[in-house]
């Protein structure tokens, strides 16, 4: 079989899209400007910043006043989660969360509870699911501020937010999602999702690394988490990575733009000939994450047996990049706590195995993975501690 180069680590990051790059280069010499400055070369970049922030609105039907632009997805998560808390401490001091959030939200989320806040933290089915019941049931007279995820990193089960926001806008309370992984790969309209604050990255979709965005939708006050010079309407100081955002408005036109032309469908298809050729290959496979609910791009298993970080290895040798759980925790010996919160044991989670695609992955990717991955299975099993007795 010859060797191909199959990269299947889109849930990680994304490549920049030429046309991102494109639009980014006269920013960073002859677009030099600072944007809040009054000259002309101030006003020039200005007039790019408002553009790209129009542009990221539309991804999302917001307005472009109700987009703050961040330095990624994490300060994004930090700036809502710490911002609505503290907004509303008067109130009340009950958040919110599930056990299956990335990081950036659950630390921050368990941060609170060490700094005089009362937080829930929702278990999942065996599917990685929130229960709307279980959420409804969880809400108290203090219950302010609330944050479940669009859709999750590790197992790409997409979360029912509609509905949880719906119950959180009944009760009066503030309601964020982390759409890292959704924006720019489901389509997302606020005008009719019940959320209050919004999380998305540029990386994630196409774009650069270090720029990420807030929705924070009309009428929601919270303080900064940056302090300084009141950029991005006082929420976010500091000067404006102008190259950045503007390969961030960039990615969200071509994201819209991928929609109008069904490459999800597409997506949808890898995917799932993906997953059915490893089941169909592969004894002892389990599936992880919802099958149908769930990121058009992401497939996620756990073969029994064998140890994720040498599968991985293997994998590499043979050109193929993928993941075992989330990037952000991939250098951790330690199962993934979201497999765990799902059930799983700690021996099948070891065993665990993303593989998400791009834009850009061909029928022919995915078949040369499903001939190469399996006598990998094969030569691990026999040597592996997590071996059949």
């Amino acid at each position: 079989m010859e060797q191909r180069r199959v990269y299947l680590d889109h849930s990680a990051t994304t490549p920049v899209d030429d046309r991102v790059l494109e639009a980014m280069m006269p920013f960073f010499k002859g677009d030099f400007g600072n944007p809040n400055s009054i000259h002309a070369w101030g006003r020039r970049v200005r007039e790019h910043v408002n553009g790209a922030r129009e542009h990221v609105a539309s991804l999302l039907g917001a307005e472009p006043r109700e987009i703050i632009f961040t330095g990624g997805g994490s300060e994004a998560d930090n700036l809502a989660i710490k911002g609505a808390a503290f907004a509303l401490k008067a109130r009340g001091k009950h958040v919110i969360t599930s056990a299956i959030e990335h990081h950036a939200v659950l630390d921050t989320v368990k941060w609170l509870g060490e700094n005089g806040f009362d937080v829930t933290i929702l278990p999942v089915d065996a599917q990685g699911m929130v229960s709307p019941e279980t959420f409804r049931n969880s809400l108290r007279e203090d219950t302010v501020f609330a944050t479940v995820m669009y859709a999750n990193n590790e197992v790409g089960t997409v979360q029912p937010i509609a509905e949880l926001g719906a119950i959180c806008r009944e009760r009066g309370i503030l309601f964020h999602t982390d759409a890292v992984q959704a924006a720019g790969h489901i389509p997302i309209d606020v005008r009719t999702l019940p959320v209050d604050m919004l999380t998305l990255s540029a990386h994630k979709m196409y774009g650069p690394k270090g720029v990420g965005a807030l929705y924070l939708r009309k009428g929601v006050r919270i303080p900064p988490l940056v302090h300084g010079g009141g950029q991005e309407f006082g929420l976010r100081s500091g000067t404006e990575n102008t190259a950045g955002i503007v390969g961030f408005g960039e990615a969200a036109l071509l994201a819209l733009d991928r929609f109008e032309n069904g490459d999800d469908e597409k997506e949808r298809f890898l995917r799932d000939k993906l997953i059915d050729g490893i089941q169909a290959r592969i004894d002892a496979v389990l599936l992880t994450g919802h099958r149908t609910q769930r990121l058009p791009f992401h497939a996620s298993v756990c073969i029994e047996h064998i140890e994720g970080e040498a599968m991985l290895l293997r994998l590499d040798a043979v050109g193929i990049g993928a993941s075992s759980g989330s990037a952000c925790t991939s250098g951790s010996l330690d199962p993934s706590h979201v497999l765990l919160a799902m059930g799983l044991s700690h021996v099948t989670a070891h065993g665990s195995l993303r593989l998400s695609l791009g834009k850009d992955t061909t029928e022919a990717d995915i078949d040369y993975v499903l001939d190469a991955l399996p006598p990998v299975v094969e030569t691990l099993r026999a040597m592996s501690p997590f071996g059949r007795k």
